[in-house]
């Protein structure tokens, strides 16, 4: 713990309690929350969200022949 012992930490903790009261931590820890979760959604992107149990998802298939490719 970077050479402080738990007492230390105890304090510490205490003082940032009594400065911003628990209150406000609390919003903060929403908040967050709230920006980890959108920034995972952002990266997750749209096709790869969750559906739904029993949602039609309209998906394109296209058929074709692959050719060989011959060497001249």
């Amino acid at each position: 713990m970077g050479g402080l012992s738990v007492w230390h930490w105890l304090i510490v903790l205490l003082v940032v309690v009594l400065v911003f009261g628990t209150k406000k931590l609390g919003n903060m820890g929403g908040d967050i929350g709230k920006a980890v979760k959108g920034f995972k959604d952002g990266v997750r992107g749209e096709d790869d969200k969750p559906v739904a149990p029993g949602t039609v998802v309209d998906k394109t298939t296209i058929d074709a022949e692959a050719k060989e490719k011959t060497k001249f």
